[in-house]
């Protein structure tokens, strides 16, 4: 199998690109891209040396919500 990355410029070629995944012809799959906060979160990580995880930020995320909707 051989993958390819193509540019869409006319909608045309999007709807031929979909009717030959409708015959099986080929398989369409979306790419997996970093957010914007990823990707600031990687690099103010790399400028400090104690950085929060991604896992501790979710938590202290989650902490304010909760004592936001106890209110």
């Amino acid at each position: 199998m051989e993958s390819l990355r193509i540019d869409i410029i006319n909608p045309k070629a999007k709807r031929l690109i979909k009717d030959l995944a409708d015959m099986e012809l080929i398989k369409i799959r979306k790419e997996k891209t970093k957010s914007e906060f990823s990707e600031l979160l990687e690099k103010l990580r790399s400028q400090s040396e104690n950085a929060p995880s991604l896992d501790e930020i979710t938590k202290e995320v989650e902490s304010v919500r909760a004592s936001r909707y106890e209110k």
